[in-house]
């Protein structure tokens, strides 16, 4: 009887342990892309395009860490919630929205950085949806 109380016990404590690490996660990623965008420091020439595509995109960021992590934790894992074609789907919303983020002090897109910003706004605010859609469909 005590070794199944215990049992019972230790995998609570495991469960709870998953969710605050998971919500610690979520924490340190979003303050590191928060740290290397700089939202709060925005271009002389172009400001309201380089707000939008900073913010879209940690609107994105902390879009994505929420759904990762209710379905990691809460819905029994990635593979079930985004399953077949979805979960390829859910990679491309995974990676161009940070390709995006990344690439745009490239030297290819110093002239047309405006442009360039507002394409991948909304590619960010697409993305929101798609795995807002993935995730609740």
């Amino acid at each position: 009887m005590m070794r199944i109380l215990f049992n019972e016990e230790l995998a609570n404590f495991n469960e709870i342990l998953n969710h605050i690490l998971g919500v610690v996660f979520i924490i340190l990623i979003f303050s590191i892309a928060y740290a290397y965008l700089k939202p709060h420091r925005l271009h002389k020439r172009r400001p309201w395009s380089t707000l939008l595509l900073k913010g879209s995109y940690l609107l994105y960021l902390m879009v994505l860490l929420i759904v990762v992590y209710f379905s990691a934790l809460v819905k029994g894992g990635l593979e079930v919630v985004f399953s077949g074609i979805e979960f390829f789907a859910f990679l491309i919303v995974l990676f161009a929205p940070s390709v995006g983020i990344f690439a745009r002090k490239l030297a290819q897109f110093s002239k047309k950085r405006e442009e360039y910003n507002y394409f991948f706004t909304t590619v960010n605010l697409v993305s929101v949806a798609a795995v807002l859609l993935m995730y609740f469909l």
